[in-house]
């Protein structure tokens, strides 16, 4: 599971173009205005491209991917 949580961090460091996802695993991605609407349907797709996880935007609950440690425990359950 290691590989799921590197891949998460390493997609939210591109599309943030900052290294505080990792330094704080914890932060709300949202309110600190590093991931927006636009950055969220592009995590998504970069989530499909590359571990093959199916989350439609359709579906999508800010509250259950606020922050890097709930989108890689998100990811890993549904794997």
């Amino acid at each position: 599971m290691d590989d799921v949580r590197t891949t998460v961090l390493n997609i939210l460091t591109d599309l943030t173009g900052s290294d505080e996802v990792k330094e704080n695993p914890d932060m709300n991605l949202f309110e600190s205005g590093l991931l927006d609407s636009m950055g969220t349907v592009q995590l998504l797709l970069e989530l499909q491209s590359q571990l093959g996880v199916d989350a439609p935007v359709s579906e999508f609950d800010r509250s259950e991917w606020a922050t890097p440690n709930k989108i890689v425990a998100k990811v890993e359950s549904m794997k």
